[in-house]
């Protein structure tokens, strides 16, 4: 358990296949988590459900990314009526904060109508990137978030996307869960990649984002 962590230190424990959680959102410590078990989602096997596919392709959400990073993490560590409570605490909130600053932390967001609908947000290191958290106050906005997250590490040539626990609303896309080993394993490799997230500015449409899924999958 500890009370302070710096970005510097973050990042090696990401490297490391580590990462931090609260007990709770009012619990101001923090500890590292490695999990027997991982769940990731497989780049080149991603799976779109068929009626998920309409709503992407239709571009019934604006999607941004990196627009409203503050405010995604807000989202995320709000309660739910899946969730009364939530292991984002306010020195989660501060620290990713300044790992968006420093171009590590990055965001995807939906919107309807100008009014944010729902987002995600996580880590990128090489070809990783580590999914931390998502929320939705509209259907599908953070699946529509997922899908323009996925087709984006496609497109850059990532290696690995985490998403560090099994998760049933994760399975409908072909989540996975491998051993620590097997994921370090992958987690090694990932981090040799040279990549970045990219340009924030020019964005895939929905028609696009499913394409560069499915040529993944093809391939």
């Amino acid at each position: 358990m500890t009370t302070r962590l710096d970005t510097a230190t973050l990042l090696r424990c990401y490297r490391r296949g580590v990462f931090p959680m609260a007990e709770a959102h009012d619990d101001p410590r923090l500890f590292l988590v490695d999990p027997d078990m991982r769940g990731i989602l497989p780049l080149h096997d991603f799976h779109v459900p068929r009626r998920l596919k309409r709503t992407v392709r239709q571009d019934v959400f604006e999607v941004t990314v990196n627009r409203s990073f503050s405010r995604v993490m807000e989202g995320c560590a709000a309660p739910a009526p899946d969730r009364e409570n939530t292991w984002i605490n306010p020195l989660i909130v501060n620290l990713y904060g300044r790992l968006h600053r420093e171009g590590h932390a990055h965001s995807v967001e939906t919107w309807k109508d100008g009014r944010l609908a729902g987002g995600l947000y996580g880590v990128s290191i090489g070809g990783a990137f580590f999914g931390e958290s998502m929320f939705s106050r509209a259907r599908d906005a953070s699946k529509v978030a997922l899908v323009h997250l996925v087709a984006r590490l496609i497109r850059r040539g990532y290696g690995l996307l985490d998403a560090q626990f099994h998760n049933p609303h994760l399975e409908q896309f072909g989540l996975v869960e491998i051993h620590r080993a097997h994921f370090k394993s992958q987690l090694d490799l990932a981090l040799r990649i040279e990549t970045d997230f990219g340009d924030t500015a020019h964005l895939m449409g929905g028609k696009a984002a499913l394409d560069v899924i499915e040529q993944a999958r093809a391939n």
